[in-house]
């Protein structure tokens, strides 16, 4: 008893440090913005807002995991994608904004949409599912059958996703359809069942050491205070790294389309990851889930509101021919990925294809590769729903019917018995 008494207290002292750590690591960011960003140059700016992005990150997965003691699991990750995703939001709202006072800006916004969207299935799944089945020792992680109502909704967002360009811009009427499926989302994900979880580091501390209401205080506080150390941190960070790369002549746009996009989609990633290296592989999956629904409805449909407002007109954000050919591949990717985990597991290999067919895309950045590219997602997807596993095509059409998917014991027996439970 001694002993178990003496690692517990070990273990948080070790936790209280981490947690110090990652309080701090926003600090330095936040006040050289205090000051005025003390005209330092782009490299420290870089430098200083990625590490508060950092902290930033640690402070969601644990304020994440202290909500998911208290409300069901998928608002939980809902409100994590959204804290997550909110240095996409101001950096992709300010180019859309920006836009209607210079027309060059609207191409960045749909830009960074599209990068990030495919920056997060082809390196942010992919990744975590690796991580997962490296960890567990396993060749498939399973995903939590809670998150058929996430992989519904993109199903139904990524269908609609293909009727956007027809009318060369990212018009109301889309934000009307894409934030009507967010918030019924919301609402669905308000009722969903409460799920008890198995604390672990400072959230376990935090758990340990306070009420109820002192846990759910910290839980709010971490929150906050996470999400505006990201706020004021995620379009600096992009600048300053555009900036560095105008100034060693690397191409604008696409310094727009993939770095931006990396820097505010790392917090995410990082929780993920966590959530994976702690064998809890089908949280972070969902993380990343929530991510892309959250992406494909709210961020989309709040851009033509922000151009609109900006241009003082109800105007479409408008599409060139390569914004439209960069939205259709997003689509096509978006499809392949949601089918492969429409029956609820993701392999190593599947994972794999889809980081391979990501990093290929990335490195030939052509119009003849976009639309290549785009023929090949669809091909495989087409392949997958009439030659494919049955259990990933009936579950794939329930879920696109609205059904819900309550037999999980389907044909998938030696699948899942090669799987992580995540």
């Amino acid at each position: 008893m001694t002993h178990q008494k003496s690692d517990r207290h070990h273990l948080a002292r070790r936790d209280l440090l981490w947690f110090a750590f990652a309080l701090a690591l926003p600090v330095p960011w936040a006040v050289s913005e205090a000051w005025g960003g003390l005209g330092i140059a782009a490299e420290w700016v870089a430098a200083m807002a990625g590490i508060s992005i950092l902290g930033a990150a640690f402070m969601l997965s644990w304020a994440c995991e202290l909500a998911e003691r208290e409300i069901p699991q998928a608002l939980a990750l809902l409100l994590l994608a959204l804290m997550g995703v909110l240095p996409e939001y101001a950096v992709d709202l300010h180019f859309a904004w920006a836009a209607g006072q210079d027309p060059s800006y609207a191409a960045y916004a749909v830009a960074n949409m599209t990068g990030a969207n495919r920056l997060l299935i082809g390196f942010g799944w992919a990744l975590v599912v690796l991580v997962g089945c490296k960890r567990a020792k396993c060749d498939a992680l399973d995903v939590n059958p809670s998150q058929q109502l996430e992989i519904r909704y993109l199903i139904w967002a990524t269908l609609y996703s293909f009727f956007i360009p027809l009318s060369g811009s990212i018009n109301l009427f889309d934000s009307l359809v894409l934030l009507t499926l967010f918030l019924c989302w919301v609402r669905e994900a308000m009722g969903g069942e409460e799920v008890e979880t198995e604390l672990g580091g400072p959230a376990l501390l935090i758990d340990e050491e306070f009420t109820n209401t002192g846990r759910r205080a910290w839980a709010v506080l971490l929150f906050v205070f996470a999400g505006f150390a990201i706020f004021v941190s995620a379009e600096p960070f992009a600048e300053s790294l555009v900036s560095v790369g105008r100034s060693r002549a690397i191409d604008e746009f696409l310094l727009v389309q993939w770095l931006a996009p990396l820097a505010s989609e790392a917090p995410e990633f990082i929780i993920a990851l966590i959530f994976a290296w702690k064998l809890r592989g089908s949280v972070g999956l969902g993380a990343l889930i929530s991510s892309k629904v959250n992406q494909w409805t709210l961020l989309v449909g709040a851009l033509p509101i922000a151009y609109g407002l900006s241009i003082g007109g109800f105007v479409g954000l408008p599409l060139d021919a390569r914004q439209t050919q960069e939205l259709l591949l997003t689509s096509a990717q978006s499809l392949f990925a949601v089918i492969l985990v429409a029956d609820f597991r993701f392999g190593r290999r599947e994972a794999l294809l889809l980081a391979v067919l990501f990093g290929v895309q990335l490195s030939f950045p052509t119009s003849a590769v976009r639309w290549a590219f785009t023929g090949i997602y669809l091909a495989l997807s087409v392949y997958v729903l009439c030659w494919g596993s049955p259990v990933t095509r009936r579950r794939f059409f329930l879920l696109l019917r609205g059904k819900k998917i309550d037999d999980f014991g389907d044909g998938n027996s030696e699948a899942s018995s090669k799987s992580a439970p995540g």
